[in-house]
């Protein structure tokens, strides 16, 4: 999991992207197709070329977040530097295309396929005969077993990350010949592409200390175009060098250098010419197109910086940010026109390179914690999800970056992958006036509150984490002028209240006026309630069929375009604490915090906003469940049935009393949920395996834990001679294919040259 600027380490199945029944359920209605999802939203973006304009040699610097822990992508701390690193010296059985789709690795695989099916699936894979380690030994059975019992789950002494897949196998041995290796699963397995990908040698798999410790620190033997030649922690660089013993196409490059750069300096690095490649944060792509890029692109031309960041502040004041929001706009635009004049040499050097831009297969979501509080009422969730317009989110963040602005219809896949569907119809769509019925029906309704400060006393029965006070308020309470002064500040609370005065509507609420289709008295639309399973209709409200609290009788709803001021119950005000983190790169982040904010309001929902270092916003808020609504990414694996059930599974309690939430840190679930991944799990059919996880992905948007936003931005600074390389999008990088073009070469401006 990562959400925009901020990544915790190997919480999936790949790290930067590691990710990671038996009851019949109706499929819940959705508006999904077969052929829905064929395309990405944005192709890729690497400047691709043919081979021959490429020049042989020459060394390219790459800027990585941090020098990696280890160098064994199973393990609990590998980060994105350890899956780049892997990706050019191991083998991979499947590598995928730029529409996300696994392929074979024709550099390693001659055939991969399921052979039997009763009475167990067998796979059978016929090894490239060239394929060897780079001791000359070839690669065969013994490496798949090795990597299959230290990946097991059987052996204690193998400190692993994960064993999803491999736990399945029963046993690994040799085919035909020494081409062969044959694997037989004692369960059915759907993904069985997902294994092997890296593949390590016996060398590194075969022993705990070798897994455990000696992977970490160094790779003697490898398989790739590349190979580990120095790791040097006093300049920060990890140099891969050519694989002597490659077998595949010629690499281009002599050398990669993976070297350290916080996200926060990149701009700089790039103005100093010390890396060539580097993914940046939108906040530096102003600075960098406006040193040399032209044309018509919303990012380009003369002025094509200051444009951007006038698209940014503008974006930020149409949509409703609060005056300091806008103030923070306004100040950071005159940084970036300052930083944009200030050094011709360092402008000279900017002018070098340009943006690359595409879209990751990954999503930002706003969970809601349904653990406690206001939120464990499944109708408030759904309250808060009537009150978003998506498409206004994802547009504050992708339209000043000329990306498209489609919000996400799924939880486990986005639009070009083969499980895509847009499934959100089971929740609906935004509906202002739904979503203040819906917190009348649970009890939430205008009138008096207690004094704020009691109101923030009696929300927090809990004695806090140590460190929660430091990690909300020390060093960051001036991000938060108007707040309380500990970091945080409250909105919707009684907000513009003066003399005693009830506050009218705002300009802003004035502008936003609500729209809502007119349903006749026969119509009947269905509000899913998913948490206990069963479906309620507007007559089950009516006649008090849900569970839970519910207004006092003869409370008049709220009438249609009406302002919401702040509701109560019991004299409490409904007031929700969303965390936020406060490091560099979050600023997309802090702005769709400011959005929904203003749009929780228009419905009476308050929030009072917390802003937390990047260090402390997983470990001591969002995996502890010290949050009601919080903004992170996950990241839209290829083998969702794999990685994206320890996310949504029901939490379930442990032996110790507490409750084991795996990856799913809204708890929310359900059993019909767990039920549909375990189906698609063990089903070989493709198309099957596709509609069980759509069915899936229905229930969970109908509970209401999450509610995906839009795909996340993938900004990449190249040097403009630099070809195959940039925003890859969903495809596994070529690295034999990277490199500098001739002189006079221009990028073919078609698709990659691989795959």
């Amino acid at each position: 999991m990562s959400y925009d600027g901020v990544g915790p380490r190997a919480v999936m199945r790949s790290v930067a992207f590691l990710a990671a029944g038996a009851l019949a359920v109706p499929l819940l209605a959705g508006c999904g197709s077969d052929d829905e999802g064929n395309k990405p939203l944005a192709a890729q973006d690497i400047a691709p070329a043919a081979r021959k304009q490429i020049a042989d040699g020459g060394r390219l610097r790459w800027a990585v977040d941090a020098m990696p822990q280890t160098l064994n992508a199973f393990q609990t701390d590998a980060d994105a530097g350890t899956t780049r690193i892997a990706q050019a010296v191991l083998p991979t059985m499947f590598r995928l295309d730029a529409n996300g789709h696994p392929q074979p690795d024709a550099d390693y695989l001659e055939s991969a396929r399921v052979v039997e099916t009763e009475p167990k699936q067998v796979v059978v894979y016929r090894l490239n005969q060239q394929a060897v380690w780079s001791d000359g030994r070839e690669i065969g059975a013994a490496d798949f077993a090795a990597q299959w019992r230290a990946l097991s789950g059987k052996n204690s002494a193998y400190w692993t990350a994960r064993n999803a897949g491999y736990d399945r196998i029963e046993k690994i041995e040799r085919g035909a010949n020494e081409l062969e290796v044959r694997v037989t699963f004692a369960r059915p397995y759907a993904d069985w592409r997902s294994l092997f990908s890296p593949l390590y040698p016996k060398d590194v798999m075969g022993t705990a200390n070798a897994f455990n410790d000696d992977a970490r620190r160094k790779l003697a033997v490898s398989a790739g175009p590349f190979a580990v030649q120095k790791i040097d922690t006093k300049a920060k660089d990890i140099v891969l060098g050519r694989n002597p013993r490659w077998w595949g196409r010629p690499v281009k490059l002599s050398e990669i250098v993976l070297h350290e750069v916080p996200r926060d300096k990149r701009a700089a690095a790039l103005a100093e010419g010390s890396v060539d490649v580097a993914d940046i944060d939108p906040a530096d792509v102003p600075r960098i197109t406006s040193a040399g890029a032209r044309g018509g692109s919303p990012l380009q031309g003369p002025a094509g910086g200051r444009t951007a960041a006038r698209a940014l502040l503008s974006w930020a004041v149409l949509h409703g940010s609060d005056e300091q929001a806008a103030e923070r706009e306004r100040r950071t635009l005159a940084a970036e026109r300052t930083s944009l004049t200030t050094d011709p040499r360092q402008q000279q050097v900017l002018r070098d390179f340009q943006v690359r831009k595409s879209l990751e297969p990954a999503y930002t979501q706003l969970a809601l914690n349904g653990s406690e509080g206001p939120l464990a009422d499944e109708r408030v969730r759904h309250a808060v999800a009537h009150a978003l317009d998506r498409k206004e989110l994802a547009e504050i963040v992708l339209k000043p970056l000329g990306l498209p602005a489609v919000p996400v219809g799924s939880h486990l896949a986005v639009s070009g992958q083969n499980a895509y569907a847009d499934s959100s119809d089971a929740l609906g769509g935004q509906d202002t006036a739904q979503a203040r019925d819906l917190l009348a029906d649970a009890g939430w309704v205008p009138g008096p509150v207690k004094d704020p400060k009691e109101s923030k006393e009696s929300k927090e029965p809990k004695e806090p984490k140590k460190g929660d006070k430091a990690a909300g308020g020390e060093g960051h309470g001036s991000q938060n002028s108007a707040g309380d002064g500990d970091g945080t500040r409250s909105v919707g609370q009684n907000d513009h209240v003066e003399d005693g005065k009830a506050p009218g509507p705002s300009e802003q609420e004035r502008d936003h006026k609500d729209q809502r289709e007119q349903r006749g008295p026969g119509d009947e639309g269905a509000t899913q309630l998913a948490q206990d399973g069963r479906q309620y209709t507007n007559d089950h409200l009516k006649q008090g069929g849900a569970p839970g609290a519910y207004a006092p009788k003869g409370t008049a709803a709220p009438r249609p375009g009406a302002a919401a001021g702040p509701l109560a119950k019991d004299g409490k005000p409904l007031m929700l604490r969303f965390v936020v983190p406060s490091g560099p790169g979050s600023d997309s982040l802090r702005k769709v915090a400011d959005r929904v904010t203003a749009m929780l309001k228009k419905v009476g929902v308050g929030t009072e906003i917390t802003r937390v270092p990047d260090e402390s916003y997983f470990r001591d808020h969002i995996a502890s469940g010290q949050f009601d609504l919080a903004l992170y990414s996950w990241p839209a694996s290829a083998w969702p049935a794999t990685d994206a059930r320890p996310i949504y599974a029901k939490p379930v309690p442990a032996a110790d009393g507490s409750l084991n939430v795996q990856q799913n840190y809204t708890r929310v679930g359900t059993d019909q949920v767990d039920q549909l991944f375990d189906q698609a799990l063990t089903t070989l059919d493709e198309d099957e395996q596709a509609g069980l996880l759509r069915k899936a992905d229905a229930r969970i948007w109908a509970a209401a834990g999450s509610i995906p936003l839009y795909q996340r931005s993938q900004l990449t600074a190249v040097r403009k001679y630099l070809a195959n390389v940039g925003a890859f999008g969903f495809q596994t990088p070529v690295y034999e294919d990277m490199g500098f073009l001739k002189k006079g070469a221009q990028p073919s401006g078609g698709g990659s040259p691989k795959g």
